[in-house]
């Protein structure tokens, strides 16, 4: 097991590499580029415009900003000030040396330390998705394999369809304007309410001082975004599940429990249940990495302040660091979520060797 936990973090290496060259030549070569999106003012001139690109380090050929992103040399550098000095903003930085410089869109500001100010909103939306999501899909699946071929079942795999063809965001839009405008609006001319929403529209709370309260005292701010996030995860683990299930209930030990007289309850919440969870565990590596990573749709849609939206901004307003800094540490965190889906396949089911 050691050997193989090992040999995985060895080949994670590569495979970490590869996806920052894509992604950083993907986001250079993207249309549009920080400068343009900096000087609005239309009395600058090209001079102006050409030394703000010099000081961002955008000036130099993409393979050059590459390499002095990832090691930060100052020899790396190829242009300089009237004095001759080194004429770069945030020069000197290199995630190698963990350090991934300083954002464009706020200055003197250290990605690392913005993607830490929202990271307990994101953790915060994306646990409440993870534990509603996995509990609905896996209640969800094991009643439609136990009630296969009937009614609930049907129903489950067309649900399960649709939650995974709706995109997120219509699902987000659409359900902003049912709470926020029709229903209100039914209710009212029913004498029912004021019209007003019936749930907060956007944002993690109202405006305090101090912050945010515990989130038992704002759970009407969490209701919705976390409605949306898990249709989509309940649909895919319902039919995880409900496959999985199947397979253990037509097992040969089902058979000899069946032999022996046990009830269906037992048969089925204690014995199948357990096995058919088993291959579920490849994904929970993957489903804790959602902690941290968050959801660009759902926090933009819903203004959640999480890293999510953080990212989003950055992408309109070209801020390459805080891209950057955001695809190193999903990219590390996805890695780490497959190794230990591994590792938790072979402690659920003593039988894997690797």
């Amino acid at each position: 097991m050691q050997k193989y936990i090992f040999r995985r973090l060895l080949q994670a290496i590569p495979t970490f590499f590869g996806i920052t060259i894509l992604s950083y030549f993907i986001m250079v070569l993207a249309p549009g580029d920080p400068v343009s999106l900096m000087t609005f003012d239309p009395t600058m001139d090209q001079e102006d415009r050409d030394r703000l690109a010099i000081q961002l380090g955008t000036a130099d050929p993409i393979p050059l900003q590459y390499l002095r992103w990832l090691i930060g040399d100052d020899w790396l550098r190829v242009d300089t000030n009237a004095d001759g000095e080194l004429d770069s903003y945030g020069d000197n930085y290199g995630i190698l040396r963990g350090d991934f410089g300083t954002s464009f869109k706020f200055r003197g500001s250290n990605p690392l330390d913005l993607i830490a100010e929202r990271l307990g909103a994101t953790i915060e939306l994306n646990i409440a998705v993870l534990i509603v999501g996995l509990s609905g899909g896996i209640v969800v699946g094991v009643l439609a394999a136990v009630y296969r071929g009937k009614a609930f079942d049907n129903f489950t795999r067309v649900f399960a369809v649709l939650g995974d063809s709706i995109p997120v965001f219509w699902l987000g839009l659409l359900a902003i304007v049912f709470f926020g405008i029709f229903l209100p609006r039914l209710l009212a001319e029913q004498g029912i309410g004021t019209g007003r929403p019936l749930l907060p529209m956007g944002g993690r709370c109202a405006p305090v001082r101090g912050g945010c309260p515990p989130v038992y005292l704002r759970l009407e701010y969490l209701l919705l975004p976390t409605i949306v996030s898990s249709l989509g995860v309940i649909a895919a683990w319902s039919r995880f599940m409900r496959a999985s299930m199947l397979e253990a209930i037509g097992s040969d030990y089902v058979r000899t429990a069946r032999s022996k007289g046990l009830t269906n309850r037992t048969i089925w919440f204690k014995h199948s249940l357990r096995n058919a969870i088993i291959p579920l565990s490849i994904f929970l590596g993957p489903a804790f990495v959602s902690l941290i990573g968050g959801s660009v749709i759902i926090e933009r849609i819903f203004t959640w302040p999480g890293v999510g939206l953080l990212l989003f901004d950055a992408v309109v307003s070209r801020d390459y660091p805080v891209i950057m800094a955001s695809v190193v540490i999903g990219s590390i965190l996805t890695i780490i979520g497959y190794i230990l889906s591994d590792i938790l396949y072979a402690f659920f089911d003593p039988r894997v060797r690797f």
